[in-house]
């Protein structure tokens, strides 16, 4: 991975960083709700889905500005899914990015409210998006809530729930996956591609992309979870296996996961090098999410 790329990451999610700030900040909340809010949300994390709206944007040539309220948006309802993952009743889970969980800092109550009040902040955020027609915010509001609802993430994280101590296959795992992780990340290219104005061909080819490029995010995931640092990761590795989770190694083992990452991996590629839009920057997201050690 090039040090451009990691300039690149690092420059972008500083700009989040703040806006997602500011936006929180200027929210009317109790102050311990807002507390909770922000403490989540500043807790860190890759900012990758927010950041590869960004890099799609701006491979189409628009403008940066245009993407980062819906970018922040988006991190907004991915932070709330973390609050809620992390509960007693889902994964119980006392870490997150090295930091006590939401509910350990604040009691399950309030953290059940943060995450509410970060889904639901997140679309007030996308009406108020500047430098957005309103078609085209209509079109985010109503993706992004498709993609975090019950037929996507939350219905993803139902099917993995049930599926818990059950011997799935590799195609039941992968719709689980599609659903639970991928439509968000999908959501997150498709998004900049519908502000930055693609045409029909560019969006489809750009489609293929993010779904492979979603499934290798999980199963890198899974991969962490067993290989993974630690402190790095900034939770307990092996958590998978502990809650009888199903994964690519529980499946495939760790060498056959590696090929089904490597084949994802591929694909999503080839099927950003048949755009016609400037692509470096998304190759080398690409690489990051394969390669990353966190």
């Amino acid at each position: 991975m090039t040090m451009d790329i990691v300039a690149y990451l690092e420059t972008k999610k500083a700009l989040i960083d703040q806006h997602l700030v500011q936006l929180l900040k200027r929210m009317e909340a109790p102050d311990r709700l807002k507390e909770s809010m922000l403490y989540s949300v500043e807790a860190g994390g890759k900012r990758l889905r927010p950041i590869l709206m960004l890099a799609v944007v701006e491979a189409l040539e628009s403008k940066t500005e245009y993407g980062l309220q819906p970018a922040s948006a988006l991190e907004l309802v991915h932070t709330y899914s973390l609050i809620h993952d992390d509960l007693p009743a889902m994964d119980d889970d006392d870490l997150r990015r090295g930091l006590p969980t939401n509910h350990k800092k604040f009691g399950e109550a309030t953290a059940i409210l943060a995450g509410d009040g970060l889904l639901t902040f997140a679309f007030t955020c996308l009406s108020q998006a500047p430098y957005i027609d309103a078609k085209t915010k209509l079109w985010l509001i109503q993706e992004l809530a498709n993609a975090a609802g019950p037929s996507a993430m939350v219905g993803g994280q139902m099917d993995d729930l049930e599926a818990e101590g059950k011997a799935l296959d590799l195609i039941a795992l992968e719709k689980i996956h599609q659903k639970k992780t991928g439509r968000l990340l999908e959501f997150a290219v498709m998004g900049g591609a519908t502000i930055a104005k693609a045409d029909r061909s560019t969006k489809d080819t750009l489609q293929l992309f993010a779904r492979h490029l979603g499934l290798a995010f999980q199963i890198q995931d899974d991969i962490l979870d067993i290989e993974g640092d630690e402190a790095a990761i900034g939770k307990p590795v092996g958590s998978d296996i502990e809650n009888k989770k199903n994964t690519y190694p529980a499946i495939l083992g760790i060498e056959g996961t590696k090929e089904q990452l490597k084949a994802h991996f591929e694909k999503a590629l080839d099927a950003l090098k048949s755009t016609a839009i400037q692509h470096d920057v998304l190759e080398g997201i690409a690489h990051f999410i394969i390669e990353r050690h966190y």
